[in-house]
Order: C-alpha cells, then sequence, then structure tokens
C-alpha cells in the first residue's frame, strides 16, 4: 500500500521544505519509488530539485483546479516530482468554490499511486485550503516543529486543525509523530523546548530525534542536492534514517 506523507506544519522556517526532500531522497535509495508534490506556492522544494518555477508550463495546479494529469518530472535523484509555481496561490482562491474540492489533490494522486511506493506532498506554511486538501490525501502525516518555544507554542491550532480533519474528512489519516529541528545543544531555551515537546506532543505521536541545527543543509540546499548526497556520515541523516525506518514499520 502507497504511503502517502504530509509534511505539515502551518508555521514557515521550520524545516519542512528540507525534511521533505531529505527524506525523500533517503527512501529513494533503498530502492523505493518516491514521488514529491510541492504543495507551497513559495516553490522551494521545486528550486531545491533543480528546477525554475516561473519557466513552467505545468504544475499541481492544473491537476487540482483542471483536473488533469499530475505533470511528473521522471527521475531527479532517483525520486520523480510534481512541482509548483506562484500561480498556485490564484488556485487556493479557487478552490474555494470549487466543486468536491475537498478530494481533488487526493483524486489526481490515486491515478498514479500505485507507481509509488511514497508519496510525500510539502504543505505550505498555512492552514488553508491547500494545507487542507493535502491532509485530506495523506494516509499519514509528520510535523517538524522548530526547538523554538514560539514555535512550540503555535503547535496548538495545528492539533486541532488534525483532529478535524481526523474526526470528519479522513478518519484514516494517522500521525507518524514530530520532528524536533534547528535543534541546538548548547542552548538552554533549546533544552527546554525539546523537554517540553516530548512531554505534551507524545501521546499524539512520536517524537523523534531533534535534528541539529547546522550549515551543511544550507550548503547542500545551495547545491540543490540532499545532505545525504553530500555528507553521507552527517548526524542529521542517521536521524533521517531512524525516522524512515519507524515509518516503515507503520501500517
Amino acid at each position: 500500500m502507497t504511503k502517502t506523507i504530509a509534511i505539515f506544519n502551518q508555521a514557515g522556517g521550520v524545516g519542512k521544505t528540507t525534511l521533505t526532500h531529505n527524506l525523500g531522497y533517503q527512501i529513494a535509495k533503498r530502492d523505493r519509488r518516491v514521488l514529491l508534490v510541492d504543495m507551497d506556492p513559495q516553490s522551494s522544494l521545486t528550486k531545491f530539485v533543480g528546477l525554475v518555477p516561473s519557466e513552467l508550463a505545468k504544475t499541481v495546479a492544473n491537476a487540482i483546479i483542471e483536473e488533469e494529469a499530475l505533470p511528473i518530472h521522471k527521475d531527479l535523484l532517483g525520486m520523480d516530482f510534481v512541482p509548483a509555481n506562484r500561480f498556485l496561490s490564484a488556485t487556493e482562491m479557487q478552490l474555494v468554490s470549487a466543486s468536491l474540492r475537498d478530494f481533488r489533490l487526493k483524486d489526481a494522486l490515486e491515478l498514479v499511486q500505485q507507481q509509488y511506493d511514497y508519496i510525500l506532498l510539502d504543505c505550505p506554511p498555512s492552514l488553508g485550503l491547500l494545507s487542507y486538501i493535502s491532509l485530506v490525501a495523506a494516509t499519514h502525516v509528520l510535523v517538524p516543529v522548530e526547538t523554538h518555544l514560539k514555535a512550540f507554542e503555535g503547535t496548538d491550532e495545528l492539533l486541532q486543525t488534525l483532529t478535524y480533519v481526523k474526526s470528519k474528512p479522513n478518519k484514516q489519516l494517522q500521525v507518524i509523530g514530530f520532528v524536533p529541528t534547528r535543534y541546538d545543544g548548547r542552548n538552554s531555551a533549546d533544552i527546554r523546548t525539546l523537554e517540553a515537546m516530548n512531554e505534551q506532543l507524545a501521546a499524539w505521536g512520536k517524537v523523534f530525534e531533534a535534528i541539529p541545527r547546522a550549515t551543511a543543509f544550507v550548503d547542500a540546499s545551495e547545491e540543490r542536492l540532499p545532505l545525504a548526497a553530500l555528507q553521507a556520515k552527517h548526524p542529521a541523516v542517521k536521524i533521517m534514517n531512524k525516522i524512515i525506518d519507524h515509518i516503515e514499520k507503520m501500517a
């Protein structure tokens, strides 16, 4: 069965795109068939994989609004990819009055899901319709949370959204867990926030080992490469492999 995983947090700057890109690559290295889908009008993931958003004739927006086939770019570092660009913002407005809007993305993915073991959705930093239809389409959700007090305090609204989606449009949605990101073990505030995450979020899902703040991620993104392609022995690579181990054991 295909696992469709929404990488979701309504806050920006928590590492959603970085996590999506790196997890996708490391899953693909395990001989799994992987599709990444950029659901963010900012198109960061599209840029990460080396595409130029302004030059794209077709994006995920065409599949959602025009109900066309997903425009899949094949074999980008072993992964397939569906891009986005700024026109996805207009798509969100069009969804407001679209018929059966909740299931537009889900229906598009169902046409290709048998071709993949994993589909990873890079959600936008909002609780808008693009995030909502991503959660409706997903079988699982993974939540990166920056180890910063203000970022952690914002998880209440996020959890309310997950509760709503699980209660009505997608009762089968499973919460994989929470990935603490940009962690600095030398910072007492980060340590306290990580402790609070472990205490308060464990009832919702597993709280994974924290991914450290590292300039290596910036270096990798500048090269348009996942971290594991540049520094296979970096500690963050090992942490993400542990996350994948956990995901592969889930139903």
